[in-house]
């Protein structure tokens, strides 16, 4: 999967897809920590991880809940990243895993969300704003406009 993004020459979001899975039990025991802030590397946030797998128990993307914002996230990063391998795009999963983490955020107390992705990114935009994203506003980040969308957690 991973090799399949490296070819677009995109960034890989999740920050998790980037982990080595070689030792699954170890990055299973890793992703576990990270909801309690246990092994995150410095700077990052306590969060929850899923992936999307499909029957055949091919990796079809990730997402992943941030549960608090620091400074930067809560200009660029936002709460939830979420990505879907190049080969199942246009496929309805990342509005589908948006969907599901929305209950998710509900259980660890989160009332709205941010998400924020390219402005240039049609697909993430049309998956958020699916999603009950509403466009709070525009900015620069190393040269490239991004949109931050508010979702509110009923």
């Amino acid at each position: 999967m991973i090799s399949e993004w490296k070819k677009t020459d995109e960034v890989l979001i999740p920050w998790s897809l980037n982990l080595d899975t070689a030792d699954f039990g170890l990055l299973v025991k890793s992703l576990n920590g990270y909801k309690d802030g246990i092994g995150l590397p410095n700077g990052f946030v306590p969060c929850t991880i899923f992936w999307l797998i499909n029957n055949e128990s091919k990796v079809l993307g990730a997402i992943e809940i941030r549960h608090q914002l620091n400074d930067y996230l809560a200009f660029r990063g936002g709460h939830i990243g979420y990505g879907i391998r190049p080969s199942e795009r246009n496929k309805g999963y990342a509005s589908a895993m948006l969907s599901m983490s929305l209950e998710y955020c509900k259980t660890i107390k989160l009332t709205n969300v941010l998400i924020t992705c390219s402005k240039n990114n049609i697909g993430s935009i049309k998956t958020i704003i699916r999603n009950g994203g509403i466009l709070d506003s525009e900015d620069m980040d190393s040269g490239e406009v991004f949109q931050r969308y508010w979702i509110d957690i009923k």
